[in-house]
């Protein structure tokens, strides 16, 4: 099993923030799910430049910290769905708020970033 070599420090709410959302995919993926994406292979093909490994372990981390919760179905082929729970749900106006910032000041930050290419 992994272990982190730095302990994670919880002495602030931002760090616990940092903690559940801290991965390349993960707010793609409360995204993807919030709206209504919620099978692994469609949010496969939603976010096509990540791996299908380093998904499943995002979405592990996810369900591990009580954002998503996974349903599995015994069906005669299993199948999988993810839905948000209702802490994952409270993360919704922050990542929306995120993403106005972004739109926000596109301008400026896409030439920023264009710069450092």
């Amino acid at each position: 099993m992994y272990e982190k070599k730095i302990p994670v420090s919880l002495d602030c709410g931002l760090h616990l923030f940092m903690e559940v959302i801290n991965g390349k995919w993960k707010i793609n993926l409360i995204w993807c799910i919030y709206s209504g994406i919620k099978r692994p292979g469609e949010l496969q093909r939603k976010i096509p430049k990540a791996s299908r490994r380093v998904l499943d372990t995002q979405l592990k981390q996810l369900t591990d910290h009580g954002i998503i919760s996974k349903i599995t179905y015994h069906e005669s082929i299993l199948k999988v769905e993810y839905e948000l729970t209702p802490l994952g749900k409270t993360l919704i106006p922050a990542i929306g708020f995120a993403a106005q910032w972004g739109e926000d000041h596109r301008a400026a930050l896409e030439k920023v970033i264009k710069s450092q290419e």
